[in-house]
């Protein structure tokens, strides 16, 4: 049988290793996006904060189209690929915001992780509204440089209108993410 000096030492060690666990892991309810593992070496990504400054990719036609054409718009940059089921299906989301928002300047950016043809192909039976770029053949690849080192989709960027990262997300949006991501867009201190 234990003494109350052995049961004493054993809750302390369990609440020892429980606060171990909760500051390895940020805490509790600090962040809904899972931890990206660092980015391969010499490749240079950006943060919150950072300017996206002259970033360009090919479109669908080939042409270089730099980020920098929607400067003084809020940018919604969205990774996706055809073969992405959470992708397509927040596609028709991310046209309706494009839709409701685009007078309050809002501009949303696909960026197509798929071969050109696979996603012309595929934007023709899922019409979205919205500019679509090609970042598959970029060097480094677009969503490491954007701050996705796992190179999970989706993913999305926020944009402010100056060009500074406001917001990223792994995974599927949702409205209310989308809804809160243009109001801090649009407050005084972005």
């Amino acid at each position: 049988m234990m003494d109350r000096r052995t049961i004493l030492i054993l809750v302390l060690a369990c609440l020892a290793a429980i606060g171990g666990w909760w500051l390895q892991n940020g805490g509790i309810g600090t962040s809904d996006q899972p931890r990206q593992p660092p980015a391969p070496a010499g490749v240079k990504t950006l943060a919150v904060g950072d300017s996206v400054g002259a970033y360009a990719l090919p479109d669908l036609d080939g042409q270089t189209t730099a980020l920098a054409k929607w400067r003084g718009k809020t940018v919604l940059l969205n990774f996706w690929a055809t073969w992405c089921a959470p992708c397509r299906q927040e596609m028709p989301m991310l046209a309706k915001a494009q839709r409701e928002h685009a007078a309050q300047g809002l501009q949303v950016v696909g960026i197509a992780m798929d071969q050109p043809q696979s996603a012309a192909t595929f934007l023709e039976h899922v019409p979205v509204g919205y500019p679509i770029l090609i970042g598959i053949d970029a060097d480094p690849v677009p969503t490491t440089t954007f701050g996705d080192t796992a190179g999970l989709l989706p993913y999305s960027v926020l944009i402010s209108r100056d060009g500074r990262i406001l917001q990223t997300k792994l995974g599927a949006l949702d409205p209310a993410t989308i809804q809160r991501w243009l109001e801090e867009a649009s407050s005084p201190k972005s």
